[in-house]
């Protein structure tokens, strides 16, 4: 099987803003005077989230601090300023706030100011990692897969992947997968990487739905099923991934894995070439339909695409 490199982009995790992140036990009684900035900043209404969570970062509240660092950092209601983000992503981190941790040392790796210490934002993740917060495994183990230019080291990648993909970090699951198919790190094991492919698969990864997939489809690592394949395919190309909506174009027309239905073939079709994903053969294959068909076809499109766009409003209200 042919799998897309590994997901290598590091993925900052934003602690208070939109949702609340792993926090030691000594800080969980805060969150009850954070519930006013938590719900503002979830709403958009940045300017009271840095009101209500001001005075409690002035008294402490990592947490608070963090959403401060975050308003600071992305510049929502308050100019923007990564000195004054760094700052406050300080003194949550001193407080051992794993969360903190992770966006000082992102904010490292990601600084154009010649402040770009590689091993400092090592060293920043090994000790969120090593308290267990599975996000700063994650990007730990992006960091050893090269992200950043770091030096590789996919026995370190791959241990990292696996301790936050058992914690069920959906990123950290298809990572490992994609380890196991390409035997990076570990010992080459179609079997595992199809486990946790559809494990990240299950938890929605677009990228995992594909490649598990089409897994199943050929039956690589677990039992052939060309109808159960189909189904993860259509699941990835209803998030918008063209290589999913081509491959379900390609059935469609064969009537493999699904009922033979040209006119839906070339609805996929039409999607994923405006993805990206051109397929001349494809377009030959599915001119030859009627009128009709085409336009049957185009209106499919225009549903979907309108379905696609009251799920987004859905998910994000605001």
């Amino acid at each position: 099987m042919s799998v897309p490199s590994i997901r290598t982009r590091l993925a900052r995790v934003i602690v208070g803003i939109g949702l609340i992140g792993a926090l030691p036990s000594s800080a969980v009684p805060a969150l009850a005077d954070m519930e006013a900035a938590i719900s503002a900043a979830r709403s958009g209404d940045y300017e009271r989230a840095f009101k209500e969570a001001s005075p409690l970062a002035e008294k402490g509240d990592p947490e608070a601090q963090i959403m401060l660092a975050t308003l600071y950092e992305k510049g929502l209601s308050v100019p923007r300023n990564l000195d004054t983000a760094r700052q406050w992503y300080e003194k949550a981190a001193a407080k051992g706030h794993p969360g903190a941790m992770v966006s000082l040392a992102l904010m490292t790796i990601e600084s154009n100011s010649g402040e770009r210490d590689l091993a400092k934002a090592e060293d920043m993740l090994l000790k969120a990692a090593d308290a267990g917060y599975a996000p700063a495994q994650h990007n730990l183990a992006l960091l050893y897969a090269g992200a950043a230019g770091f030096e590789q080291n996919w026995e370190k990648s791959a241990e990292w992947f696996r301790k936050a993909a058992e914690q069920g970090l959906a990123d950290a699951q298809y990572n490992l997968g994609v380890l196991y198919a390409e035997g990076r790190g570990v010992p080459k094991d179609m079997v595992q990487a199809a486990n946790w492919m559809s494990k990240a698969a299950v938890q929605g990864l677009e990228d995992a739905a594909l490649d598990y997939g089409i897994m199943v489809f050929r039956g690589e690592g677990v039992q052939k099923d060309e109808k159960v394949g189909a189904q993860w395919l259509l699941v990835a190309a209803r998030m918008g991934n063209a290589v999913a909506q081509n491959r379900l174009a390609h059935l469609y027309l064969a009537g493999r894995g699904v009922d033979q239905d040209p006119v839906e073939g070339m609805k996929w079709n039409i999607l994923a070439r405006e993805g990206g994903r051109s397929d001349p053969d494809l377009d030959a294959q599915l001119a030859k339909l009627s009128e009709s068909d085409r336009a049957e076809a185009e209106m499919r499109v225009r549903a979907f695409k309108a379905q696609l766009l009251a799920q987004k409003a859905q998910a994000n209200p605001s």
